[in-house]
C-alpha cells in the first residue's frame, strides 16, 4: 500500500516534468524559427523542407498529407515538380518525398481531390519535355512573372500516373484549386485573351467564366462552405499601364508587382476589392471561419521586399500583421480542421535563397 501511495506521488510529479521538457523543447524550436511577435498567432512550428525552392503547399482532405512544388535539384529536378508528403511522419531532411508529376517539362499549383487520392496540377510536358526558358533580367528593370501558353491542367494519381487532361485549350491554363465542397475548381486560362478566372466540375465539364475585367486574375480560391472566391488581380487603369500590361501578355508575361484582393460569389456575382494597400497583394487564403482573409504583402515595405503574411476582415478592416520576418513568408493555407497553417519563408535557409514549407499549430484570437 506504501509502495503504491508513493507511486501515485511520484508519477504526477514524473509526468509533470515530462511535460514541462516537452514544453522547454517546443519553445527551442518556436524560437529558432519564430519570431517574439508571431507567437501571438504560431506555437509549435516545423520545417518540412531544407533546400531548393519549395511552395503552394495544399493539404490533403483529411490534412493528414501535404501536395507541393519544387525545384530542389538533390530530389532530381532541373524545375518545378510535384511532391506529396506525409506532414507528421516523413524527414524530408534525411528522405525524398514521392514525386507526382512525370518530370518533363515544368508544374505548377497541384492539389488534392476528393478522397485524397488523386490531384489535379498544371504542366508544360505535353508541347516540350523540357522546362521551359525562365524569363532574363529585363532592360528596363521590370520584375515579371512567366505565362507559359504550354501549360494545361491534368489530374494523376498518387503513383504519378495521368488519367485524365482537363484542359485543351490555346493558351495558358493553370492555377486551380478544389472547392471544400469537392465538386468544383476554379482557374486561371488566358483562352479569352486576358488572363481570367474560370470555374468547372472537378471532371473538366459545364466551364464557366467568372471575371472579365482587363488585368491579371489569378490565385484563386474557395471559401471553406464552398460560396465564395478570393483571388489576386492588378487592375491597369491609366493608358500607359494598360498599354504595358498589354505589350507583356504578348510576350507572355505579367508584371506582379501592383495586384489587390478580390472577393466574389463562387458563380462570380457580387465581386468586391477588398484591399487597396498598394504594391504587390496576394496569396490570399479564407480564415477558416470564412469571414477573413489570411494573405502575402510588401506594402509596408519602400523597396518592395521582404514579404510578410497579414489577416484582412471581408471588409476590408481589421488588418493584423501575422509574420515579422525580414526576408520572405507567402502562400498560407489554413488546414481543412483550422488547427494549422503551412506557408513557405525563406527563413532559417542559411543565408541562401532556399524557400522552404513550414507548419505551424494555428493561435486564434
Amino acid at each position: 500500500m506504501n509502495s503504491l501511495r508513493q507511486l501515485g506521488i511520484i508519477l504526477p510529479f514524473i509526468f509533470s516534468t515530462l511535460s514541462l521538457f516537452a514544453q522547454q523543447k517546443r519553445s527551442a524550436s518556436d524560437s529558432v524559427l519564430l519570431h517574439p511577435e508571431e507567437m501571438k498567432y504560431l506555437k509549435n512550428i516545423k520545417q518540412l523542407t531544407f533546400g531548393g525552392n519549395n511552395a503552394e503547399a495544399y493539404w490533403s482532405f483529411d490534412d493528414s498529407k501535404l501536395v507541393f512544388q519544387s525545384d530542389f535539384a538533390k530530389w532530381g529536378n532541373s524545375c518545378d515538380q510535384m511532391f506529396y508528403l506525409d506532414w507528421k511522419k516523413d524527414d524530408l531532411s534525411k528522405n525524398t518525398p514521392v514525386r507526382l508529376s512525370t518530370g518533363l517539362g515544368r508544374t505548377t499549383c497541384s492539389y488534392f481531390l476528393p478522397g485524397d487520392k488523386t490531384i489535379v496540377y498544371a504542366s508544360t510536358h505535353l508541347v516540350n519535355p523540357a522546362c521551359p526558358p525562365v524569363p532574363e533580367r529585363r532592360a528596363d528593370g521590370k520584375y515579371v512573372w512567366p505565362i507559359y501558353p504550354s501549360f494545361d491542367i491534368f489530374t494523376a494519381d498518387l503513383k504519378g500516373n495521368i488519367f485524365s487532361q482537363l484542359t485543351n485549350e490555346e493558351g495558358y491554363d493553370a492555377e486551380a484549386t478544389v472547392s471544400p465542397k469537392g465538386d468544383k475548381m476554379v482557374f486561371t486560362s488566358m483562352r479569352t485573351g486576358d488572363l481570367e478566372l474560370f470555374t468547372m466540375n472537378i471532371d473538366g465539364t459545364d466551364v464557366k467564366q467568372i471575371t472579365s475585367d482587363l488585368g491579371y486574375d489569378g490565385g484563386a480560391f474557395f471559401s471553406p462552405d464552398g460560396s465564395k472566391l478570393v483571388w489576386r488581380a492588378s487592375r491597369p487603369q491609366t493608358p500607359e499601364a494598360i498599354q504595358e500590361y498589354q505589350d507583356l501578355l504578348k510576350e507572355g508575361l505579367v508584371k506582379p508587382t501592383d495586384m489587390e484582393l478580390y472577393v466574389a460569389n463562387a458563380d462570380g456575382t457580387d465581386i468586391r476589392k477588398i484591399t487597396s494597400l498598394g504594391k504587390a497583394n496576394w496569396a490570399p487564403f479564407f480564415h477558416p471561419s470564412g469571414k477573413k482573409l489570411i494573405f502575402a504583402s510588401n506594402h509596408q515595405t519602400q523597396r518592395g521586399y521582404p514579404f510578410n503574411l497579414f489577416m484582412i476582415n471581408l471588409d476590408g478592416t481589421g488588418l493584423t500583421r501575422i509574420t515579422h520576418d525580414g526576408t520572405f513568408d507567402a502562400f498560407p493555407v489554413f488546414s481543412n480542421d483550422g488547427k494549422y497553417l503551412v506557408f513557405a519563408s525563406n527563413r532559417n535557409n542559411g543565408g541562401t535563397r532556399d524557400t522552404n514549407l513550414f507548419v505551424a499549430e494555428w493561435i486564434e484570437d
